[in-house]
């Protein structure tokens, strides 16, 4: 059964959807008419408007007919099913695959179908990026069941309040995402700033499609496979394993290392968690540096990351307890 656009739902006549998908319009039109893969609604004029959910259905349909699959046996299928067709198996996948791609659940129906689209993908060329659970909206979120492990939560709402920030945070414990984005439009600075404590990274739209791109490359290994080799098996650069507060106690704490191999790895990881911090702000701030400024966020984050497995060797070697003091 097709969706039927709802009155909040923007709407698309064919061109628009055509430039949006890369499919060409005669295409648009046979799908529609020889295999009801969509349900536009008519004007009082008898123009046809296609609605988010077509969008992203003439997506999902494009690769899928791309990959082999003939369109009479899938025009008919909801869009859960066509994202199971287009990636099947995945959660059963080896991460460590370097190939394998990052995978994100998405907030927003507008949003996703902005990612995956033909504009969005020449942007973010150096990356494979795949959408693999769709939320409408934050609202809904916490009832859902996500097909997949995606590893990148990534949200667009349009007012950032305190009830926003704990369905955002309830969603983050829920899946265990790696990293989560958020886009806005309105927000006390007091929200954000928790937000940016709390490790999220939290930017105000209008972001243009290589200012997304830059945040999302921003918390990708930029080598993965030096990466892996250190037990990394993410493309993802996980979010802060430890507190300033732990970190400062395992600095202090006496070993029975004769060098002082704690303390320095400890402060080291405070020094990168703060640089990545800063190269997070500066890439929020000046959009002409983005690129810049993206990969010394994904280089400290890299460090970081690789630092925090190392300390937890060390403090394995020592018995050191750092569970108690984890966020």
């Amino acid at each position: 059964m097709s969706h039927i656009p709802s009155a909040h739902s923007p709407l698309y006549r064919i061109g628009a959807v055509s430039k949006l998908t890369g499919i060409p319009v005669s295409t648009l039109r046979i799908w529609q008419t020889r295999y009801s893969a969509f349900t536009p609604i008519k004007t009082q004029g008898n123009q046809r408007l296609f609605g988010e959910q077509d969008v992203s259905k003439a997506l999902l349909l494009k690769q899928l007919s791309e990959a082999g699959h003939g369109i009479g046996s899938i025009a008919h299928l909801e869009l859960v099913r066509l994202r199971q067709l287009r990636h099947p198996g995945h959660e059963g996948a080896a991460q460590s695959v370097p190939s394998q791609p990052v995978c994100l659940a998405v907030v927003g129906l507008g949003l996703a179908n902005r990612i995956e689209s033909r504009q969005f993908a020449a942007v973010l060329s150096q990356n494979r990026i795949q959408v693999t659970d769709v939320l409408e909206e934050l609202s809904v979120a916490h009832q859902a069941t996500l097909s997949d492990k995606p590893q990148v939560l990534l949200i667009k709402v349009n007012s950032l309040q305190d009830s926003v920030f704990e369905a955002i945070r309830a969603l983050m414990l829920r899946h265990n995402f790696e990293q989560t984005i958020v886009l806005y439009h309105f927000a006390p600075d007091r929200v954000v700033q928790s937000m940016k404590l709390a490790g999220l990274t939290v930017r105000r739209d209008p972001v243009s499609d290589s200012e997304l791109a830059e945040l999302l490359q921003s918390i990708l290994f930029v080598d993965r496979d030096r990466a892996q080799a250190f037990g990394h098996q993410s493309a993802v650069i996980a979010g802060r394993k430890y507190s300033d507060e732990t970190l400062r106690r395992v600095a202090g704490i006496s070993t029975n290392v004769l060098c002082e191999c704690p303390r320095h790895v400890a402060e080291l990881i405070a020094q990168l968690a703060s640089f990545e911090t800063y190269s997070q702000e500066c890439l929020n701030k000046n959009s002409e540096d983005a690129q810049l400024h993206s990969y010394l966020r994904a280089i400290s984050g890299s460090a970081r990351s690789l630092f925090e497995n190392a300390l937890e060797k060390i403090a394995l070697h020592e018995g050191i307890d750092l569970r108690e003091a984890r966020r």
